[in-house]
């Protein structure tokens, strides 16, 4: 029973939550209908609920006076009330500012047609009494406030046009547009909007009139930029002049000091080829005389295994033919031992003969071997000898000739380096053939030459002669006046130079010591043959 009367407690209980819950809901959707909210920028509109105003009254002496009305219309702005969908209807109005753009085609007051764009910021004003007037004209009919208000701006901007000048409205847009705003800003009041800003973006004409008021002031200015660009470039271009002169100098300076270095590292270069070509002679001198040496090493070395090689063939021949023939005698002595063993002494005593007689040829046949084996090795020390000293020969003759060169060397060393005008001189002297020859490849390639207007003694060759003296008198002048040496001087210093040393050789007797040939001796006599 206890239990039974815990759970009938428990059902009721819960039946009682269920229907609260129920009852709670149910206020919650009755209060979401009724009570309405309006947001920061809205404003609530309740018709069918009265509200008490203050209206400003005109008398008719034109003093005004406060009074207070009931409105058949509550307004409330940024709030929330409780509205009976039953007897009341609620409308929500946005207070957000609204973009205007327009553009107006007006005619100035000297008769200029302009094009005139601008851009305005209305609103409905958050006054009750702005809101509800705004209520009344556009509350289903948001839409229609940027209407009306452009054609409000238009109209105004076109009056006011009318009474200003192209240039005052240029000038003074910003009065402008505070005009159009002071008398557009009433009428909009009067249907609850507020003008918040007005400005004006750009007034244009088709006809160009505009751009030609500030032509002659641009056709100053640009003249006074272009006087002054003038006036700049002529200083750039005189200050680059100077920086030219000044580079001009420094470049002739630097270029005077690079003539006298590379002067000196061309002096320093020729005397270091000159050290460097002594030196490589000097190491050719000694690579040729170790070359010579091991060549004589390696003819000693030849000639002695020649004749070792001879006298080991020779020897080893001789010992074969006395092997063979000691087995031959040996042989036939057994032959005959066996043959006579039925035979008497006599027979004896011819076989000891017979052996006797084959030593003997043997000792002869040793001692001939001997002698040629001794005249090979003679003949090979003779060529030895006759190869060594021509060795000697041609590397004495290397040597000479190394030493001449590196004798030469060093002269024409000290000759640069004592006489440079003299070097370069002899070094002018021997390309003037080539130049001479290139010279004359012109007239190589010309046919046929006619001298026009001369005297019979002139004729080509005497033309050709005097182009190639013109020729050679220009490059002397070109050489002078490069180096400052005096070619055809030179030449002639040479020739008188050369004439006299002619002069002296003949004069002095000509002797020069002769060095006599290495002769080979003679190969020793073959020796005598063994007596028997």
């Amino acid at each position: 029973m206890e239990i039974a009367g815990i759970v009938g407690i428990l059902v009721i209980v819960g039946i009682a939550v269920v229907v609260a819950v129920v009852l709670l809901l149910i206020l919650l959707l009755f209060a979401r209908s009724w009570i309405k909210v309006a947001r920061a920028d809205e404003a609530l509109v309740i018709s069918g609920r009265k509200q008490k105003v203050q209206t400003a009254v005109i008398a008719t002496d034109g003093s005004s006076r406060s009074e207070m009305s009931e409105s058949p219309v509550t307004v409330i702005v940024n709030g929330k009330s409780l509205v009976n969908p039953i007897t009341q209807r609620h409308e929500i109005i946005s207070l957000r500012s609204r973009q205007v753009s327009l553009n107006a085609e007006a005619q100035s007051l000297d008769s200029v047609t302009l094009n005139v764009d601008g851009v305005a910021i209305v609103k409905i004003g958050s006054d009750p009494i702005l809101v509800r007037r705004a209520a009344e004209r556009f509350a289903s009919q948001d839409k229609a406030i940027e209407q009306f208000t452009t054609e409000q701006l238009e109209g105004a901007l076109r009056g006011i046009v009318a009474t200003l000048s192209v240039v005052e409205l240029m000038r003074e847009r910003k009065k402008f547009s505070d005009q159009i705003a002071a008398d557009v800003s009433q009428e909009l009041a009067e249907q609850g909007l507020i003008l918040d800003s007005f400005q004006i973006k750009g007034i244009t004409d088709k006809v160009g009139y505009i751009q030609s008021l500030g032509a002659p002031e641009i056709q100053a200015k640009r003249q006074s930029a272009e006087i002054s660009q003038t006036n700049a470039d002529r200083a750039i271009n005189q200050k680059n002049i100077a920086n030219q002169e000044a580079n001009l100098i420094e470049q002739t300076a630097l270029d005077t000091n690079t003539a006298n270095s590379n002067a000196g590292i061309g002096r320093a270069r020729a005397e270091a080829e000159q050290a460097e070509n002594l030196a490589r002679e000097q190491a050719q001198q000694a690579v040729l005389q170790q070359q010579a040496e091991n060549k004589q090493a390696q003819l000693d070395a030849d000639v002695k295994r020649v004749a070792d090689a001879q006298r080991y063939e020779a020897e080893t021949r001789a010992q074969a033919e006395l092997y063979t023939r000691e087995r031959a005698a040996e042989a036939a002595a057994i032959e005959q031992v066996k043959q006579a063993e039925a035979r008497t002494r006599i027979a004896e005593q011819q076989a000891e003969a017979d052996k006797a007689r084959a030593a003997g040829e043997a000792a002869a046949a040793v001692a001939s071997a001997t002698g040629e084996a001794d005249a090979l090795r003679s003949k090979a020390e003779a060529e030895a000898h006759a190869r060594r000293l021509q060795a000697a020969a041609e590397a004495e003759a290397i040597r000479a000739e190394g030493d001449a060169r590196a004798a030469a060397l060093e002269a024409e060393a000290k000759a640069i380096a004592s006489n440079q005008d003299a070097f370069l001189s002899q070094r002018v002297l021997e390309v003037l053939p080539s130049i001479m020859a290139e010279f004359s490849k012109g007239y190589a390639a010309i046919g046929n030459v006619s001298i026009i207007g001369s005297s019979g003694e002139d004729g080509a060759s005497n033309v050709v002669g005097a182009d190639n003296a013109k020729a050679l008198r220009s490059v002397f002048d070109s050489v002078h006046a490069a180096t400052g040496l005096d070619l055809a001087g030179i030449i002639q210093g040479q020739a008188v130079g050369r004439g006299f040393g002619a002069g002296v050789a003949e004069a002095a007797p000509a002797a020069s010591p002769r060095v006599p040939a290495p002769t080979a001796p003679p190969p020793p006599a073959p020796a005598a043959p063994a007596a028997e």
